[in-house]
């Protein structure tokens, strides 16, 4: 069955030979874009979406989040508002809370948070373990995420566990052996917290290679707290992305430049702990890839809003609109290494976000209104 959406008044598409379309048609034939172009020339379909003059463009894709978690941080939060500044150590409260829930419970969390990204236009979501930090916990978290999504992270050294606090090096040999072993099959990225407080060079290194050595891909939480060696060992071990990126050197900026590794910028963790947000301008401006992502966690960044966090790039981090909206589509579909999202193409999966705007622009110009009026995933209109 085919489905066409038409009269769009403006569609993005993130493909070089198409641009934007103006008075524009899509046709979806399954779960794909079979045809791409002006609605006046829309072939039949079986179907007819009139768009009445709306803007479209490709679904979100946040490849950034830690959704498989239980617990809240309310209290954290309030009091950071009240002056009391972030550090990695509130994790370890997630950790306890997420030990102690059921599986039920977690995927329950999981689905909860996915479909509300969803009804914000968000269409593909990448998410982490992290907070179990023990070898059950651990790949039960991505038993559970993989329910959900094909794009599953292990970081089982997102902090050192609490009974590790004492011997970091036994926890990094836990890290990189039993429990990679057991998290491997469930995943197919690997992840590692390089910064003051969590891994050091050396430990994100040997974290890093094993997991690469098992068939996982790299991505590092790099440079958000402090500046550090994050962001170089990201490029060199090229890794895919490089996340959060905060506080760089030139020398940082230059590698990301001249490597593949995506900038993955996450602004809604420096707006919820009152931090200094990255230097998107700088990293653009150089020719770095750059990718915006929600990090939806319970203690650092709790939005699940992409438009939100276009709204703040745009506002704080010195992006134009376009880039911005690019950059959280198909920037993100580059920090995922993937080909088929991020795009509105003749072959690309058919992931469509109808606004109930005229153009794109609106989700910066409207900052914290419900702008999203349909999502096509996978074809469906959901």
């Amino acid at each position: 069955m085919a489905t066409v959406i038409t009269n769009i008044g403006s569609l993005l598409t993130n493909d070089p030979s198409l641009g934007t379309v103006e008075d524009a048609a899509v046709v979806i034939e399954g779960e794909h874009i079979a045809w791409v172009g002006p609605a006046d020339r829309a072939p039949a379909a079986d179907v007819r979406h009139d768009a009445r003059g709306r803007a479209a463009l490709p679904g979100f894709v946040d490849s950034h989040s830690h959704l498989v978690f239980a617990g809240d941080r309310t209290a954290e939060f309030n009091a950071r508002m009240s002056g009391r500044p972030y550090s990695a150590g509130g994790i370890r409260t997630t950790v306890a809370a997420t030990r102690a829930a059921t599986d039920a419970e977690l995927d329950a969390n999981v689905a909860r948070y996915i479909a509300e990204a969803l009804r914000q236009g968000t269409t593909t979501v990448e998410t982490k373990s992290g907070y179990g930090l023990t070898v059950e916990d651990e790949s039960r978290a991505l038993r559970i995420a993989a329910a959900h999504t094909d794009e599953v992270t292990y970081l089982g050294a997102h902090i050192v566990a609490p009974e590790y606090a004492d011997d970091p090096a036994a926890y990094v040999d836990l890290v990189t052996g039993p429990m990679l072993d057991a998290c491997a099959p469930h995943a197919r990225w690997v992840d590692v917290f390089c910064e003051q407080g969590a891994f050091d060079g050396d430990q994100a290194r040997a974290i890093l290679t094993a997991g690469a050595k098992r068939g996982l891909v790299p991505r590092v939480h790099a440079n958000q707290l402090h500046h550090g060696p994050g962001v170089r060992l990201a490029v060199e071990l090229g890794a895919a992305s490089a996340d959060h990126c905060t506080h760089l050197t030139d020398a940082d900026v230059d590698a990301l430049a001249q490597g593949t590794t995506v900038a993955t910028l996450l602004p809604g963790a420096e707006f919820s702990t009152r931090a200094a947000y990255p230097d998107a301008r700088r990293l653009l401006d150089a020719g770095a890839t750059v990718a915006l992502s929600t990090d939806c966690n319970p203690g650092s960044s709790f939005t699940s809003s992409m438009p939100f966090c276009i709204a703040v790039a745009v506002r704080e981090m010195g992006m134009t609109p376009d880039e911005a909206v690019v950059a959280a589509t198909l920037g993100g579909a580059k920090a995922l290494r993937r080909d088929d999202v991020g795009r509105i193409a003749p072959g690309a999966r058919a992931d469509v976000t109808l606004l109930d705007t005229p153009s794109h622009v609106h989700l910066a110009y409207r900052p914290g209104v419900p702008l999203v009026s349909a999502v096509w995933q996978r074809g469906v209109p959901v």
